[in-house]
């Protein structure tokens, strides 16, 4: 039996995680990673800003960024635009950006073969729910994948990402289709209720303690910024596009 292959509406953490719940004829596949790539994107296409997400460690990525004469996002300890929500928000952008990610960027590139393809997170909850509600009514195979992305540890092993989880049940309680979701995916739901009713607190957690200690309040403070946006960001060969 594959991983809860009789739900439509599924989740799992990590790409390996993604690569197991994303099978079938015709899945959607939502990736979640809060602190901080899918909200990066989220506030580049609310600013109209196409992104071109980028593995870590690509050397492609600055060929990329010159092909098509866009932005390339440098380290957050740089100063520039970066995987920074606060330096998208605030910097000097063209319409393209080149976006590397360790979690977020990289999930989306190994699983676009899978089918389309949305950023998801708090500050787009609803408007991604919407998008995965007309997508589960297209035909009873029509499938949902949340994937958490997570975060690495030094030996690069996963590190869950409590707020991935968050952002992921954010969108599973807003489709509000129980009969679909696996127990992973209520689970989900019920983690994101709990973190609601005590005002989202990112900054309670690890990764969001890391990066006010860094500096990088404001980034954390967009990450919780619930339904903050209309706009769907969707993968459309290799570009993240409102």
């Amino acid at each position: 039996m594959r991983p809860q292959e009789d739900a439509r509406i599924r989740f799992e953490q990590g790409l390996e995680g993604g690569r197991a719940i994303a099978e079938g004829d015709d899945v959607l596949v939502v990736v979640v990673d809060v602190l901080s790539f899918s909200t990066c994107v989220s506030v580049a296409a609310d600013r109209g800003v196409v992104v071109i997400p980028a593995r870590w460690g690509d050397t492609h990525a600055a060929d990329a960024a010159r092909r098509y004469d866009a932005t390339l996002a440098g380290p957050r300890s740089g100063g520039g635009v970066s995987l920074s929500p606060a330096s998208i928000r605030h910097g000097e952008l063209g319409p393209r950006l080149v976006l590397p990610s360790p979690n977020g960027a990289t999930i989306c590139a190994e699983l676009a073969g899978a089918g389309p393809v949305i950023a998801g997170s708090l500050r787009n909850a609803s408007m991604v729910a919407r998008a995965c509600t007309q997508h589960l009514a297209r035909s009873r195979r029509s499938i949902v994948a949340f994937v958490a992305a997570g975060e690495r540890w030094r030996d690069d092993s996963l590190r869950a990402a409590p707020e991935d989880v968050w952002g992921a049940g954010a969108i599973v309680e807003a489709i509000a289709r129980d009969d679909l979701a696996s127990m992973e995916a209520l689970g989900a739901g019920d983690a994101f209720r709990t973190a609601l009713a005590r005002g989202l607190p990112l900054d309670d957690l690890t990764s969001g303690r890391e990066l006010v200690e860094a500096g990088f309040a404001e980034d954390v403070a967009i990450a919780a910024e619930l339904d903050g946006s209309t706009v769907l960001p969707r993968l459309v060969r290799g570009a993240f596009v409102a």
